[in-house]
């Protein structure tokens, strides 16, 4: 289990490379988080052959383990709509009574359901490699907190507890929480990880030697600052450091692509791809100023799609948009993207709320109850009108996740279908530079990026065992296969004095 001083410390980076490590091993491997909160959500197979969701990085730890994706591997997700409110996704499924009760009332309801799963996890695999939730030491929740060391006495995980040294205070946060511990769970602990270190390691003596006098735990790794990993960070979570640099189409500027950063944008992680592809430099925008001399504006998906286009509105990031268009520039929406392009948002059942649109596309988004959660196989029309017309006749695959369902505003001119689902149902349109679609994880598609950017792709398989190879660098000779030994008796581990 990979436990973290605080969030952000690097849990998720750490458990997907040796989900990847352990499954080269030959093993048959398995992520596990009993819960998470993010908006940035993944279809995968849920129960009884209905679709479900769960965290983005639980997905991608399973590609890493070489494994299936499925409902189990993320049992509870927490997707958040407002600061005090986060819609409760259990196996998969939406759970209205859950979401509406008060947390410390549902947690042991969701801790019965994520220990089911642990367990059928733990019977099929050789390895389960298990991700906690911000710290294990927050002594107010840590009552009801069955994400972290509830989860690992479940399992009798050895746990590893990394912080980020990058911060500062590392030695000190992974004393604290040790510390903070109760006795029997401070025995799981395996050893600490120093995370995104730079400079010279040979200065942090004798830092770790101290450590471990005073709570018997290694310092079993030292990891250095990686920025080019090749993963969404940290489930997702808002990075606003501009990427990219010189050696655009032209061989000197870059392609400019600028995403609306709105309070509750969601699948961020879809735009990693794009991160790391040459040339191409990709950033965040709150303010019209930020989109000033983009060549693409991308508004992506959204949990509060009224009130993040009310947001946009707020800061005249619509004017900013507008002009773009008619100018001639690129202009992409993305499930609430693609809702917010269009004439109008209606929301007969109070899910969403009602809106006018910014107009860009002829079309209306009606909100029915029901999510549309699921995998698909879709194909570009043979032909598209530039600036778009790279993606005629492409194919492309990846999932909807959205309550919205969008058609032709009846009273304007036609939009032009231009993606159309296995069905041949359309779930993109085009009007001129303007484009807007309900597939997620488009630029994940190798083709795609081939057509749109024609730059080299690295593969998700080589960045996963670009992971595995560098845990392999920097943890100490034989501490991956120690883990899956039984750990030491508490009496051997504690030192004495």
């Amino acid at each position: 289990m990979v436990l973290g001083t605080t969030s952000g410390a690097g849990k998720s980076f750490l458990t997907t490379a040796l989900c990847r490590w352990y499954a080269r091993q030959g093993l048959k491997v398995a992520p596990y988080k009993a819960q998470n909160m993010s908006n940035n959500a993944r279809v995968v197979p849920g129960l009884a052959g209905r679709p479900g969701e769960i965290g983005s990085a639980q997905y991608f730890q399973a590609l890493a383990a070489r494994a299936r994706p499925e409902v189990r591997m993320n049992p509870v997700l927490l997707k958040p709509e407002k600061d005090t409110a986060s819609q409760v996704v259990v196996l998969g499924e939406v759970d209205e009574a859950l979401s509406r009760a008060p947390w410390r009332e549902r947690s042991e309801a969701l801790w019965l359901r994520a220990r089911g799963a642990l367990h059928a996890l733990l019977d099929e695999n050789d390895v389960v490699v298990i991700e906690g939730a911000g710290s294990p030491a927050e002594i107010n929740l840590h009552a009801s907190d069955y994400v972290n060391m509830r989860t690992a006495r479940e399992a009798d995980a050895a746990c590893l507890l990394v912080t980020d040294i990058d911060r500062g205070g590392a030695f000190a946060h992974l004393y604290g929480t040790h510390q903070l511990l109760p006795e029997d769970e401070r025995a799981l602990i395996r050893g600490f990880v120093l995370n995104r270190f730079r400079g010279d390691a040979s200065l942090l003596s004798p830092g770790p030697e101290m450590l471990a006098r005073m709570t018997g735990v290694p310092t079993v790794a030292t990891l250095p600052m990686w920025r080019g990993h090749g993963l969404p960070e940290e489930d997702g979570v808002f990075d606003d450091r501009a990427t990219g640099g010189p050696g655009g189409p032209d061989g000197g500027r870059p392609l400019r692509i600028a995403v609306i950063a709105y309070p509750r944008l969601s699948n961020l992680d879809e735009f990693q791809p794009l991160r790391a592809l040459p040339g191409v430099r990709l950033s965040w925008a709150r303010a019209p100023a930020e989109l000033d001399g983009v060549d693409w504006i991308v508004l992506p998906g959204s949990k509060a799609v009224a009130s993040d286009l009310a947001w946009l509105r707020a800061q005249r990031l619509d004017v900013a948009v507008a002009a773009h268009a008619a100018a001639g520039g690129r202009v992409l929406g993305i499930c609430g993207g693609l809702q917010m392009l269009g004439e109008a948002l209606v929301d007969p059942h109070g899910l969403d709320g009602n809106a006018p649109g910014l107009g860009l596309l002829p079309l209306v988004t009606l909100f029915e109850r029901e999510k549309l959660l699921r995998e698909v196989e879709c194909r570009f029309a043979p032909s598209l009108a530039a600036p778009w017309s790279a993606l005629g006749a492409m194919p492309a695959r990846g999932y909807e996740i959205h309550h919205g369902r969008t058609a032709q505003h009846p009273s304007l001119a036609t939009a032009q279908p231009v993606l159309f689902d296995g069905l041949g149902e359309p779930v993109g349109w085009q009007h001129g530079p303007v484009l807007g679609h309900y597939l997620h994880g488009l630029f994940e598609d190798e083709r795609v990026l081939a057509a749109l950017f024609d730059r080299p792709v690295r593969p998700l398989e080589r960045v996963f065992d670009e992971l595995a190879d560098y845990v392999d660098r920097h943890f100490a000779p034989g501490v991956l296969v120690g883990l899956l030994a039984p750990a030491p008796t508490h009496a051997a581990r504690v030192p004495v004095g």
